[in-house]
């Protein structure tokens, strides 16, 4: 039997993707760091609403990194209960949606690399990860309406590197800054970030040129 974590009026079971409490507009309004703060001291409505805000934002994203979707469950669910496990003792975070998804990427890597045979198939696997799902409106066709254009946009993206796809997934469609990629994809520098994207959407123009697409500057 599955086990279901009650805490104060609320019950939670593992799967479920939303708790019942509704937080209050007062802090909904607060910036991430004063939210995550009080979540550290202890506050069960900021904890409520970090989980609230970015636990589907999370499944989405897992699921660009893998396909098993239980995987990605008991990722979220062993992030946000070592979360509660750690208050009291957490480092300040400036951006809840970049950490979360940073750490969601590490738990899911390594629970990938556990289930393989050998460190070689992992390297195979590595490039499956951000398999593309990412919408080419969001990136350069916004006024390309033929699905042809699209599709050649999509194969466009799948030769670019996993890196590549994962900085444009952070960049537009989760509307991250390149601080924000930076700290998700763990580079020091946020020149880093800004390197990868711009030699991705480099390579995406060379390649839609080539097939005769102009894409929007």
């Amino acid at each position: 039997m599955k086990s279901i974590i009650k805490k104060n009026n609320y019950s939670v079971h593992p799967k479920v993707s939303f708790f019942h409490m509704e937080p209050p507009e007062s802090i909904k309004e607060k910036p991430d760091r004063e939210v995550w703060k009080a979540f550290d001291n202890g506050d069960e409505l900021a904890f409520n609403l970090i989980y609230r805000s970015h636990v589907k934002r999370m499944y989405h994203y897992g699921s660009q990194i893998t396909k098993d979707t239980e995987l990605i469950k008991d990722c979220i669910q062993n992030i946000f209960i070592n979360l509660r496990k750690k208050r009291g003792a957490l480092g300040e975070v400036l951006c809840i949606k970049a950490y979360l998804f940073k750490i969601l990427t590490r738990e899911i890597v390594k629970n990938l690399k556990a289930e393989k045979l050998s460190e070689l198939r992992f390297e195979e696997i590595k490039e499956q990860f951000f398999p593309i799902s990412i919408c080419p409106e969001s990136i350069m066709i916004q006024r390309e309406k033929e699905k042809a254009n699209k599709e050649l946009v999509r194969e466009a993206l799948e030769q670019l590197t996993s890196r590549q796809r994962q900085a444009i997934l952070l960049l537009y469609e989760e509307g991250m800054s390149y601080k924000e990629v930076a700290d998700t994809m763990g580079f020091n520098e946020v020149k880093t970030a800004r390197k990868i994207v711009y030699r991705a959407m480099a390579s995406l123009k060379d390649i839609l040129v080539g097939q005769e697409i102009k894409p929007n500057e």
